[in-house]
């Protein structure tokens, strides 16, 4: 069965988006450059690049928060990853929307989300975008692993990324480091 797995680049000082969130800056002022690793342009980027590409390969289904879809389907053209689905959390139903990639995007509330993500994905992984339903999923114990990528770079505000949630991650394996820092850890479960 599929893990459900936050994957996710944060800054040094624990933001995952820049602050002013906005549509024309869906990352916030500055938030771009913790995604600029992906390019592996920096030193050692040929591990970056090696760290993506495992993260790709093993993405079944995502589950996304509400303002993380509105802000996001616009830059992506569709779906995160192109052709796989999407499972919008989200209170206010709508109907399912086919992305221009071939994905298509599902809305529905946290658990359903959650099952129907593992459903698609199969034996690969439901990845987590969205700072707040990550801390939902925290607190609903859905969660099942959180990887870091540990960005070099203060933001100085922004969207945190477990703001106020408490939990014991156990470390998978040892850290990577690339140009950043790519850490693994496994929730345990209740």
């Amino acid at each position: 069965m599929s893990n459900v797995v936050l994957d996710v680049s944060m800054s040094l000082d624990g933001f995952t988006a820049g602050p002013n969130v906005r549509e024309a800056e869906p990352m916030g002022d500055g938030g771009e450059r913790l995604h600029a690793w992906m390019a592996g342009n920096g030193p050692d980027g040929q591990i970056d690049i090696g760290v993506r590409r495992e993260v790709d390969a093993t993405v079944g289904a995502t589950v996304i928060g509400r303002r993380t879809f509105d802000l996001g389907v616009g830059p992506w053209g569709g779906t995160p990853w192109p052709g796989i689905p999407s499972f919008v959390v989200t209170h206010r139903a709508r109907q399912d929307l086919l992305g221009n990639n071939g994905g298509m995007f599902a809305f529905d509330g946290l658990e359903a989300a959650v099952r129907r993500a593992k459903q698609a994905a199969g034996h690969k992984d439901v990845l987590v975008l969205g700072a707040d339903v990550a801390r939902q999923l925290l607190r609903a114990d859905l969660l099942d692993e959180v990887r870091i990528h540990l960005v070099p770079l203060l933001l100085g505000g922004g969207t945190p990324l477990f703001d106020g949630e408490q939990a014991e991650l156990i470390p998978e394996g040892k850290p990577v480091t690339g140009t950043v820092t790519h850490l693994h850890f496994r929730v345990p479960t209740a």
